[in-house]
C-alpha cells in the first residue's frame, strides 16, 4: 500500500471517530479502490504503449498512402501516355488498313490483268505447241524425204558408175556432191578439138548413160558444157566460146534424148564458155581439164517443195 493511501486512512482515522467495523469496510473500500487505480494504471500504461504502435502504424501508413498517391499519379500518367499510344496505334492501323484495301483493290486490278494476258498466253503458247508439232511432223516427213533422195542419190551414182564401168579410165568421172551425181566427160571422150560432132566412143557412154536415166524418171538432167580460155580461131564456124559450150551441149542433148523414152523436159542444155574452170592455170594441162562437159544429175525436189511451202 502506498503512503498517501496510508496517510489518507490515518487521517480519517484522526479526525473521524469511527466505529471500527466502519472503519474496515472503509479500509477495504479503500483497497479495493487502490487496486482498480493500479488496475487502471497499468491499463493506461498498456494504452500509451498501443497508442505508441497504432502511431507507428499510422505513420508507416500515411508513408505508404504518399508512396502509393505518388505512383498512382504514375500510373495515371503512365495511363494517359498508353492511351495516348493506343490512340496513334488506332490512327496508324486505320491508315494502315485503308493502304491495304486500296492496295488489295489495286493487286486485284493487276492480277485480273495478269490473268487475261496469262490466259492470252497460254492460248497463244497452245497455238505455238500444235504449230510446233505440225512442223516437227514435217521436219520429219522432210528428213524421211531428203534420206530417201540421199538413198536414191547413191543408188543412182552405182548405177551411172556401173554403167559407164569401161569409160572412167577414158576422161569419164562419177562423183556425188551436193545432193546431185556429176557426170564429167574430157573433151578427148567426146569432141575433137572445135568440133561439136560426137565422138563415137562418147556416144556409146551417152547411150548407156541414157539407158539408166529412162529407169529413173525422176532424175532431172543439166547438160553444161565447158571450154579453155583460148580464143575460138577467127572466121571458124563458131562466133566464140560461148557459142562453142553452147553447141557442144545440145549436141550431147540430141544423143541422150535418140532412141530413148526419156521426157525432154528433163534435159536442160548450159554453155558456161570459159568462165567455170576447174583449175585457173595456164598451162596445156590446165586447159585440157577445163574442156569438158558435165552432166549434173538432180532429183526432182516437187514433195520437198510442197513440205517446205507447207
Amino acid at each position: 500500500m502506498k503512503k498517501s493511501t496510508i496517510l489518507l486512512l490515518f487521517t480519517i482515522s484522526m479526525v473521524s471517530c469511527v466505529p471500527p467495523t466502519k472503519f474496515k469496510s472503509l479500509q477495504s473500500e479503500a483497497l479495493t479502490c487502490q487496486e482498480e487505480n493500479n488496475l487502471l494504471k497499468a491499463e493506461h500504461e498498456q494504452l500509451t504503449v498501443e497508442n505508441k504502435e497504432i502511431k507507428g502504424h499510422l505513420a508507416m501508413l500515411e508513408k505508404d498512402m504518399d508512396r502509393a498517391a505518388r505512383d498512382t499519379v504514375k500510373w495515371k500518367e503512365e495511363v494517359s501516355r498508353l492511351e495516348r499510344q493506343t490512340r496513334q496505334l488506332n490512327n496508324d492501323y486505320s491508315d494502315l488498313q485503308e493502304a491495304q484495301q486500296a492496295l488489295l483493290k489495286g493487286s486485284e486490278v493487276e492480277i485480273r490483268r495478269l490473268m487475261a494476258d496469262l490466259q492470252v498466253a497460254q492460248k497463244d503458247l497452245q497455238k505455238r505447241e500444235v504449230e510446233l508439232e505440225a512442223r516437227n511432223a514435217r521436219l520429219t516427213q522432210l528428213e524421211e524425204v531428203l534420206q530417201q533422195q540421199q538413198a536414191g542419190l547413191v543408188s543412182l551414182k552405182k548405177k551411172v558408175s556401173d554403167a559407164l564401168l569401161g569409160f572412167e579410165n577414158q576422161g569419164l568421172t562419177v562423183a556425188q556432191k551436193n545432193g546431185k551425181v556429176f557426170v564429167s566427160l574430157e573433151e578427148k571422150l567426146l569432141f575433137k578439138s572445135g568440133s561439136t560432132a560426137v565422138d563415137p566412143k562418147g556416144a556409146d557412154a551417152l547411150r548407156k548413160l541414157a539407158k539408166v536415166l529412162e529407169q529413173n524418171p525422176d532424175i532431172n538432167v543439166m547438160i553444161e558444157g565447158h571450154t579453155d580460155d583460148v580464143p575460138v580461131i577467127p572466121g571458124s564456124t563458131f562466133k566464140d566460146n560461148w557459142d562453142l559450150s553452147v553447141l557442144r551441149a545440145t549436141s550431147i542433148v540430141r544423143i541422150i534424148l535418140e532412141g530413148s523414152t526419156i521426157n525432154p523436159q528433163r534435159l536442160t542444155t548450159a554453155g558456161r564458155s570459159q568462165y567455170q574452170p576447174v583449175d585457173t592455170g595456164k598451162n596445156s594441162e590446165a586447159r585440157q581439164k577445163n574442156r569438158r562437159t558435165e552432166i549434173i544429175l538432180s532429183p526432182k525436189l516437187d514433195e520437198l517443195y510442197k513440205l517446205v511451202g507447207d
